[in-house]
């Protein structure tokens, strides 16, 4: 059974997602959007949040700690920790992140890896008492690790709030049944700024359905939409 897949994002008017590269308003400041944005995540009701691994490198700036003796890790999954209020998961297919602590902010790091990622490499996060899932082949299969989350760990709802490939890549396998956007008065309009998807031909792979749209303050529009495969 796979959790219900939520895509929570905020985004300026011609949709980028890089807040620090947006115009300015007289409707609210950012961290005003930035706050709206965590209470809407809070209404979601998950019980984790995905990023990729670029957006995780920027919260877990540890560097690499490879133990030198260690038992062989198990595989494919090892879980710290199965009774956390809220789960931390990042896609990291060649195991390059690193971690100080098990967690980012009270919730508990998850880390979906590739089958190529080394014993060495597990091993290290298993003694920072990090989670992680290995999957079959060296790219990491989407559907798969949302099965395994939900068997390991019980979780039933989660937030995806990556960087526009992983959210292209969880909407092009058909994993992503809701979206939740914030759209901001703000312009970005840099040709090299990072969007809401890219990179991943999405024509024919979803259909998007109005559900609601909310007015918030700031200047704020809270848009939902139920998302069912092409």
């Amino acid at each position: 059974m796979k959790p219900h897949l939520v895509c929570h994002m905020i985004v300026s008017l011609d949709g980028r997602i890089l807040p620090s590269r947006w115009t300015q308003s007289p409707d609210g400041e950012r961290s005003e959007w930035s706050a709206a944005y965590s209470a809407i995540h809070e209404r979601l009701d998950v019980q984790g949040w995905i990023v990729g691994r670029v957006t995780m490198a920027e919260i877990s700036r540890a560097p690499a700690h490879t133990p030198t003796n260690f038992a062989p890790p198990q595989r494919p999954s090892h879980f710290a920790t199965t009774s956390a209020k809220s789960y931390a998961i990042a896609l990291d297919p060649a195991g390059k992140l690193h971690f100080a602590r098990p967690d980012v902010e009270g919730d508990a790091v998850v880390v979906l890896l590739g089958s190529e990622v080394s014993d060495a490499h597990l091993a290290e996060l298993a003694g920072d008492g990090v989670s992680y899932i290995v999957s079959p082949g060296p790219d990491i299969d989407l559907a798969a690790a949302l099965d395994a989350l939900h068997a390991g760990l019980g979780v039933t709802r989660l937030a995806l709030e990556g960087g526009g490939g992983v959210n292209a890549a969880f909407f092009a396998a058909g994993l992503v049944e809701e979206l939740s956007l914030i759209v901001a008065p703000a312009l970005d309009g840099t040709s090299d700024s990072r969007a809401l998807v890219e990179g991943v031909a999405l024509a024919g792979a979803a259909r998007l359905s109005l559900a609601s749209c909310e007015r918030l303050d700031h200047g704020l529009v809270h848009l939902r939409y139920t998302v069912a495969a092409g």
